[in-house]
């Protein structure tokens, strides 16, 4: 039984506390309070403006790197912000997201995996910030830009993983649904992102056209190698895997371990700018990585077991969009009051799509067996 931590054999009273000084301003110096009773926190140097940092910027960036400027290119105007940098603004937005949370509840290989230290789309996001941020500091491009591409890149995902694509596509025939292009001009439209943040969310993937900028091309790089190497790692700990089933073209390369692994190809991508000014990854680590994701997918994504849970989660997603559709009084933008489409008519299924799309794993695996009737042991599983 756990009782309640013993009290200090002797208690020090705590001295009568001054009552606190009024809010506002006590002559011209003003009233402060402070976290921690007789803290220094001392700073010693006058605030940086936006405009200050930019210029500095300016001087510190290399050649090709994106500059911020002023509030961004937006397709909403707005002020600028005082301190901000307009990417750091997005970073901020992003990050104070729904869509950006709700990743925490989407997977990125094993549908709502009962082992909490598998992937999710929101550590994936953390994990491909973090690789592009190292590339992006040492080749002097503009952190918040690759952090905010690299944060937001999959917030287009719908649940399920990249069977959520198959199963919306039909919904959408002028435009199909790519995560990456979904994510940018619908998902994230609401944030009034930069035109350059939104690039690099549209352009991540390595079948659309390249990013317009060089942290963008870096956010590229870093989801292959994240992923690459933590969806390894996740499959060896689900039992789907041994280390030893690595292939000799990957492990001679880059190694076993995945802090190795990542560090044998951050270090290729800073190779390739360093020797050529741009954006790339040299030999032989380029092939490794093409070789370990051509590895991930015959092992991992398209194994059969994958490929009936894919099914499955195809079937369940568009049972969900065809249930909203049919009866769009049911979507929450309707149900607060917004126009009411026609049941069954392009726009209910386009609504249903994005508000299918939003959902988290469980939630939608939830509806499926509230609305829909799925038996509980019929349902996706993650492994």
């Amino acid at each position: 039984m756990i009782s309640e931590p013993a009290a200090p054999l002797d208690p020090v009273p705590a001295p009568p506390s001054a009552p606190a000084p009024p809010l506002g301003l006590v002559g011209a110096e003003p009233v402060v309070r402070h976290a921690h009773p007789g803290v220094d926190g001392f700073v010693g140097a006058p605030l940086r403006g936006r405009e200050e940092r930019e210029h500095r910027l300016d001087e510190e960036l290399a050649p090709g790197a994106t500059r911020p400027r002023g509030a961004g290119d937006r397709l909403v105007p707005e002020a600028p912000d005082p301190y901000r940098l307009c990417f750091e603004r997005d970073l901020d937005r992003i990050k104070h997201s729904r869509p950006w949370r709700r990743l925490a509840g989407k997977c990125q290989v094993f549908i709502a995996p009962e082992d909490d230290h598998l992937r999710t789309r929101l550590t994936h996001a953390v994990e491909v910030a973090q690789v592009a941020t190292g590339i992006a500091r040492a080749a002097g491009l503009c952190l918040p830009l690759a952090e905010a591409i690299a944060l937001a890149h999959d917030c287009g995902h719908g649940p399920a993983g990249h069977a959520s694509e198959d199963a919306f596509s039909p919904y959408l025939p002028q435009t199909g649904y790519d995560h990456a292009v979904y994510g940018a001009d619908v998902t994230l439209a609401e944030l009034n992102l930069c035109r350059e943040t939104l690039d690099g969310v549209r352009n991540h993937s390595w079948r659309r056209p390249p990013p317009a900028t060089p942290e963008g091309e870096v956010v590229a790089w870093a989801d292959r190698i994240a992923y690459v190497c933590h969806d390894f790692e996740d499959a060896v700990r689900a039992g789907i895997l041994v280390p030893g089933d690595l292939p000799a073209s990957v492990r001679d390369v880059v190694g076993d371990r995945r802090s190795d692994q990542i560090g044998t190809f951050v270090l290729a991508v800073l190779e390739a700018i360093e020797r050529t000014g741009r954006v790339g990854m040299t030999e032989p680590a380029a092939g490794a990585l093409a070789d370990f994701r051509a590895f991930n997918f015959e092992r991992i994504y398209l194994r059969p077991a994958s490929r009936r849970q894919a099914d499955k989660a195809i079937r369940l997603l568009r049972g969900l969009v065809d249930h909203f559709a049919d009866a769009p009084h049911r979507l929450p933008d309707v149900a607060r009051g917004g126009p009411v489409p026609e049941p069954g008519s392009d726009l209910a299924a386009a609504m249903a799509v994005q508000y299918v799309s939003g959902m988290t794993d469980r939630f939608a695996l939830g509806l499926g067996v509230e609305l829909l009737g799925w038996r509980p042991e019929d349902l996706p599983r993650g492994v």
